[in-house]
């Protein structure tokens, strides 16, 4: 059977000045989508420090939804301890790459106020909890609905991370982080902290206690 067509053919198919266009239109943007994942999938691991994101040094914006194990999350709640936002997606070869290290992170802070939380990038729940099964790691996880946050940190690329602050501000963003990193920042900040404290983030912010 002859599958091609000719102009003809595609004009007996198209709503009147608005079929053909549609088509094209819509191919344009699903190849625009393909090669933003292929960009985000293969972005170097741990490449650089972010520093000309203008959330960096800003309240941290909203982080909320519900978890893969069906909880509520808040990062409000969190106000008072240090919180890692990672930026990541499953498919993501430096994000597999830096998961390890985000496991290790948790580990050696389980009990001392120092959290991770992940904000998966089209992505899907089943692939997310086998991802966590497979390699490890308990922390909460968005999965879904989480465009707002991407686009409210301004991330560019995944892995992507930001740590906050227990007073709520942003103080550092990494393409790609180690423990190590994130365990030299924070005692950079807590050395240097002595004028700053909760509540001090700006205006908006409020005081609020850890939570689970």
């Amino acid at each position: 059977m002859d599958t091609t067509f000719d102009d003809d053919d595609l004009a007996a198919t198209d709503v009147p000045g608005q079929g053909r266009t549609a088509r094209w239109t819509a191919l344009a943007v699903g190849v625009v989508v393909v090669l933003l994942i292929g960009v985000f999938a293969l972005q170097q691991f741990g490449a650089e420090t972010i520093e000309s994101n203008p959330v960096i040094g800003g309240v941290a914006p909203p982080v909320e939804g519900t978890t893969i194990d069906g909880a509520d999350y808040d990062l409000d709640r969190y106000r008072g301890e240090w919180v890692v936002v990672n930026f990541f997606a499953t498919w993501c070869i430096p994000c597999i790459e830096e998961h390890p290290e985000l496991v290790e992170f948790t580990a050696r802070h389980r009990d001392d106020g120092i959290n991770v939380v992940s904000v998966a990038f089209d992505d899907t729940p089943s692939d997310i909890t086998a991802f966590f099964e497979d390699k490890g790691g308990d922390w909460p996880v968005l999965p879904s609905d989480t465009g707002r946050i991407v686009l409210d940190y301004g991330v560019t690329g995944v892995p992507e991370s930001y740590l906050v602050a227990p007073t709520g501000q942003v103080v550092a963003g990494f393409t790609g982080v180690t423990a190590d990193q994130l365990d030299a920042v924070i005692a950079e900040f807590e050395a240097s902290a002595g004028t700053t404290e909760p509540g001090d983030a700006g205006p908006g912010a409020t005081d609020a206690g850890g939570g689970s």
